[in-house]
């Protein structure tokens, strides 16, 4: 079922946040209907460094690239501002879709950008945005390729100004409308009035400026898809804390062997049982030449 078709079932579409393949595999195998490529997680992971914006296309590409290898679930990639001008818009879209993506996620902000849940950002006119997302959905070989549109206009210029913003982009041509960091609930319930009768997509970011609502509050309030873009980094950061700790107190980590996916069971997550039947039966395949 593609991102499309599952918008238009019953239930909120949850996506959680990864930063690599291993992550993807994981959110696909508990059963989740989508996976979202967080450009902050590839910051934060990649180049030890914080969600400013410092992200290459090159280098967001070669991780979607490794993640659509590796499952089926429907990906949403943090495409930020489209990293420049329409015309780099239009070759990010188009790449993404022959790496078999299933939908971008663009934003207002300058270039380069900031953390959604941080102060100082700056936004571009409404009219460059739009102007953005018309490159993207022009780009797009397929419809079923969605184009999520995000504003971070609440925290800059009110909500006021957030829900005209958000209603232009609707028009201009985006699937998916997303108001970045609403600070109560009554101010995401006029959101979801706002951008219907089109998708609303919320994001749960723990301390951040959102209400942190569970996938049933979300729904309850009219949203249909949830992002929580950097849950996992943030805890596998705190394990890798603890761990290390561990270590250096105790000088092994003996002691930790149990909260630790064995040996084996990871390496059959990964497929090492599919590889090695492939590499026998290569190897083991007759051929002549004739001379």
């Amino acid at each position: 079922m593609t991102l499309k078709e599952r918008l238009l079932q019953p239930g909120i579409v949850q996506a959680p946040g990864v930063y690599d393949a291993l992550g993807a595999i994981l959110v696909e195998r508990a059963g989740f209907d989508a996976l979202y490529v967080s450009g902050a997680g590839i910051s934060y992971t990649q180049l030890g460094r914080p969600d400013l914006g410092m992200v290459y296309p090159s280098e967001l590409l070669d991780q979607v690239a490794r993640i659509t290898d590796r499952v089926s679930v429907p990906v949403i990639v943090d495409g930020d501002t489209g990293f420049g001008g329409v015309l780099n818009v239009h070759r990010l879209v188009s790449r993404l879709e022959r790496l078999g993506a299933s939908a971008i996620q663009l934003e207002d902000q300058v270039f380069p950008k900031k953390c959604g849940h941080l102060d100082g950002k700056e936004l571009v006119p409404a009219e460059d945005m739009v102007s953005r997302i018309a490159a993207a959905v022009d780009s797009r070989h397929s419809a079923e390729f969605l184009i999520i549109a995000r504003t971070d206009a609440i925290a800059v210029e009110g909500l006021p100004s957030a829900l005209d913003r958000i209603a232009a982009y609707g028009q201009a041509g985006a699937d998916v409308l997303f108001v970045e960091a609403p600070t109560d609930p009554e101010m995401m319930r006029s959101i979801v009035e706002r951008v219907s009768p089109k998708p609303a997509m919320a994001n749960m970011v723990e301390g951040g400026k959102t209400p942190f609502l569970t996938a049933q509050e979300l729904e309850k309030i009219g949203y249909r898809m949830v992002i929580y873009p950097n849950s996992i980094t943030r805890r596998v950061v705190h394990a890798m804390q603890d761990l290390l700790h561990r270590l250096r107190q105790d000088g092994t980590t003996r002691g930790a062997g149990n909260e630790m996916i064995q040996f084996t069971e990871l390496n059959d997550l990964l497929g090492r049982k599919d590889l090695e039947n492939l590499e026998t039966r290569w190897k083991g395949s007759s051929y002549s030449v004739d001379s």
